[in-house]
């Protein structure tokens, strides 16, 4: 069986960013486990919620888990740059993983007008 989130081009980057923030976190330092988990969690939540709110019946209940969504996404920002500042993760990965976040969010954006409208 399939599900209709599954052939979101949303849910599918959301999974991938999922994906690497799990691998990239696996190589950070011992005593960076809050980032690791916050981090981790955030990344997680973003398909979650998008799957989640594509098995509501309602479009202001899906919308709304959209937006948690990417309310999650944007969660994810301000982590990675504590990340480099603590030099997890070097520029060059940090702007990579900003840009899938942002490609997100606008995916997302689309998808709750979509929804709501």
């Amino acid at each position: 069986m399939s599900f209709i989130f599954e052939k979101l081009d949303v849910y599918r980057k959301a999974v991938d960013f999922a994906e690497k923030i799990c691998n990239l976190s696996n190589d950070f330092q011992r005593g960076n486990y809050y980032l690791a988990d916050q981090l981790n969690r955030a990344s997680l939540s973003i398909s979650a919620n998008i799957a989640e709110g594509n098995g509501r019946y309602h479009k202001a209940d899906r919308a709304n888990f959209f937006r948690i969504a990417r309310g999650s996404a944007f969660e994810c920002v301000p982590i990675l740059e504590i990340c480099k500042r603590k030099k997890l993760i070097n520029d060059a990965r940090n702007e990579e993983l900003r840009r899938e976040i942002e490609d997100i969010c606008k995916m997302l954006s689309g998808l709750i007008k979509y929804k709501v409208g």
